[in-house]
C-alpha cells in the first residue's frame, strides 16, 4: 500500500486542540487505517482512537466520515495536480511527449500515495460538491486536458474530450494495474525502470 504515516496513539488531544494540530493529525490518522485495512475498514472510532482523542473529535472537524474522507481525498487531488504541474513545466518536443510526461507522473503519484489514490475515485463516500474538492479535482483533470487538446481547451470535458478521456483512461488503467502488481517485470528491473517505455508503447496507440 502507500507510504505509511506513524501517529503517536497517545497524543495529548487537548495539545493537539490548541496547537490546531488535531485536523491534520485526524487525517494522517484515517490515512494510516486506510492504508492498513482498505477504504471499506475505515471508521472514525479507529481514526480516533489512533489520533489519540475520543470518538466524538472528528465530528468538530468533519462533521462525519464522509467529511473527513472528502478532505484527504481533496488532498490527494491537489497532490496528484501539483505533481503534473511540476512535470508540464518542462519544454517538451512535441505534444506526445508532453502527454506521456503527464502520464508517468500521474503513475508515479499513484504508486506513491496509494491509499490517497484509491479514496480519490471512491465517489459515493465523497462530497463532490464540496468547494475545495471540486476546485482540486477539476484542476487535476484541467492539467491532463490541456496535455492533450492544448492551452486553450477551455476546461474539463468540453465538446471536444474525447482524446483527453483517452489518455486518462487509458494512463488510469495503467496505474490501477501498476499498484495490483499485474506487471510483469524483467529481472533486475524495477516497473520505475520500465514506466516510460511501457507507457509510451501503450499511448502510442492512441491518436494524439
Amino acid at each position: 500500500m502507500g507510504k505509511k504515516i506513524s501517529i503517536a496513539a497517545t497524543a495529548d488531544p487537548v495539545r493537539a486542540y490548541h496547537h490546531g494540530a488535531l485536523r491534520p493529525a485526524l487525517i494522517a490518522a484515517a490515512e494510516e487505517v486506510i492504508a492498513e485495512r482498505g477504504i471499506d475498514g475505515f471508521s472514525l472510532r479507529e481514526t480516533a482512537r489512533r489520533a489519540g482523542v475520543s470518538p466524538s473529535a472528528p465530528a468538530h472537524h468533519f462533521g462525519d466520515s464522509r467529511g473527513l474522507l472528502t478532505a484527504i481525498a481533496t488532498l490527494a487531488f491537489t497532490g496528484l495536480g501539483d505533481a503534473l504541474e511540476v512535470a508540464d513545466r518542462e519544454d517538451y518536443p512535441d505534444r506526445r511527449s508532453r502527454i506521456l510526461a503527464q502520464g508517468v507522473a500521474y503513475v508515479r503519484y499513484a504508486l506513491a500515495h496509494q491509499a490517497r489514490f484509491d479514496l480519490m475515485w471512491r465517489s459515493p463516500l465523497l462530497d463532490k460538491a464540496a468547494p475545495g474538492f471540486a476546485f482540486a479535482s477539476r484542476r487535476a483533470y484541467v492539467v491532463m486536458e490541456q496535455a492533450v487538446l492544448g492551452d486553450d481547451s477551455g476546461g474539463p470535458f468540453g465538446p471536444d474530450h474525447a482524446p483527453a478521456v483517452a489518455c486518462w483512461s487509458m494512463v488510469h488503467g495503467f496505474a490501477r494495474l501498476a499498484m495490483d502488481d499485474a506487471f510483469p517485470v524483467k529481472s533486475g528491473d524495477s516497473l520505475d525502470d520500465m514506466l516510460d517505455d511501457l507507457l509510451a508503447g501503450m499511448l502510442s496507440h492512441l491518436d494524439v
